[in-house]
């Protein structure tokens, strides 16, 4: 991965765009002018009113106090969470996502303490033992490989404490690849008159196009995996307890959810935390 911010202008996908199915490609896809529209697209306002307390009580239920926000994006939850008392560390593969981050967190007098990493090899730049880490956003979609996501998952294994607890969330691809996008669904953190529609979806490849008020447009190319293979895949990398909410609620309780929310948990049912 790259280690300095790209002065790229446009986002570049080749000839075939749909043929573009690599996990570092993602760092290529942030460009500059995507990232300055991102907070447009990721309405801070509206997304804590849907959010609520959801994330914060988790934690706070299992005692967290310090949380890994492994892809931290503009700054968006590793801004709330320190607001609400926990210590954190932010962490994005992207350079200019951890820029703006940065900088969103000094417009509200607080500072980030950012780590620029790739998930495959989280522990060799983050370092230390956490309580919490916390992948959101939709983000763990980004690695196209099953050994991508093995190795993701396992490094973020490595990083809890021995009771310690990760957050995933996810698309509703199963509704998206057994039938087709709804319209009606407008994603809880969409900003006003901005549009995230799928243009093109196979079982390989969800590749979404984002448009904004002013006509710009971009593309981010995601791998479209199914809701019981990321809980199934988290168990055979060693957690142990997954629980899974829709839209916030408990999974059966709301039909077609636009996102799902995993729950894992390092340590055995029952296992006493002391």
């Amino acid at each position: 991965m790259t280690s300095k911010i790209e002065s790229m202008t446009s986002q570049d996908y080749g000839e075939n765009p749909i043929a573009v199915r690599e996990t570092g490609k993602y760092v290529d896809e942030y460009i500059a002018g995507f990232v300055d529209k991102w907070d447009e697209l990721i309405d801070w306002d509206q997304r804590a009113q849907s959010e609520g307390h959801f994330f914060i009580d988790i934690l706070k239920e299992r005692g967290a106090k310090k949380v890994l926000d492994v892809a931290t994006g503009t700054g968006f939850h590793s801004l709330r969470l320190i607001q609400e008392g926990f210590e954190v560390v932010s962490a994005d593969g992207s350079p200019e996502m951890l820029a703006k981050a940065f900088q969103n967190a000094r417009k509200n007098d607080e500072l980030l303490r950012t780590v620029q990493a790739d998930w495959r090899w989280l522990n060799r730049d983050v370092h230390g033992k956490y309580d919490a880490v916390i992948c959101l956003g939709n983000s763990f979609t980004h690695l196209f490989s099953e050994r991508d996501r093995r190795k993701a998952l396992a490094e973020f294994y490595a990083a809890l404490r021995h009771d310690g607890i990760l957050i995933l969330d996810q698309r509703n691809y199963d509704m998206i690849l057994d039938e087709g996008f709804k319209s009606k669904h407008t994603y809880y953190y969409c900003g006003n008159n901005v549009k995230a529609e799928p243009e093109h979806v196979d079982e390989g490849l969800a590749r979404f196009r984002y448009e904004f008020p002013d006509g710009s447009s971009y593309n981010l190319n995601m791998c479209p995996i199914r809701k019981a293979y990321v809980e199934n895949l988290m168990r055979e990398v060693g957690f142990q307890t997954i629980t899974t909410y829709a839209d916030f609620q408990e999974t059966y309780k709301q039909d077609d959810p636009d996102f799902y929310i995993h729950v894992a948990e390092k340590r055995y049912p029952n296992e006493d935390r002391s």
